[in-house]
């Protein structure tokens, strides 16, 4: 598994500062629906219901909010990158500017751990979100999201 088989290319999106957490949320949600045809209400129940057990904000401006979804047959994601970081009740306290939403099948067991796990590495490499943060053209983040693990790795 890679970012490759997560994250289509429109599922990419920048944008400025949103008026809260919760319009940001809304905002995942939205992508996600439009990018997989799902209902974005049931989108944003299910990352609502899953931030409410405890802020998916892991630190450095990264954020990786994920939920269980019924219709969806694999893992699947959406990255927003934002043009001013935003609180997002992140364990360190910092505002984020970086997330990636992670969408998972109800019955996904290691499947969803393992793509958590991935998003989770990549993002924790302070030159790679460095680099994401350094543009702000959605094709250019989609390709240095999904360039090789070797490429990433020089």
């Amino acid at each position: 598994m890679d970012l490759s088989s997560l994250l289509p290319a429109r599922g990419v999106k920048v944008m400025s500062m949103p008026s809260s957490k919760k319009r940001l949320m809304n905002e995942i949600a939205e992508l996600a629906a439009s990018t997989y045809d799902l209902d974005a209400s049931v989108v944003l129940e299910a990352l609502l219901d899953r931030e409410s057990l405890g802020p998916t904000g892991v630190g450095q401006g990264v954020a990786l909010p994920h939920a269980r979804l019924p219709d969806l047959e694999r893992c699947v994601g959406v990255f927003i990158l934002l043009e001013t970081p935003i609180d997002f009740d992140a364990v360190d306290r910092q505002p984020v500017d970086i997330l990636f939403g992670l969408f998972a099948p109800e019955d996904a067991g290691v499947e969803h751990l393992k793509a958590l796990a991935l998003v989770s590495r990549t993002l924790r490499e302070t030159a790679f979100c460095t680099k994401l943060r350094a543009n702000s053209d959605p094709a250019t983040l989609h390709a240095i999201l999904t360039e090789g693990e070797d490429v990433k790795a020089a």
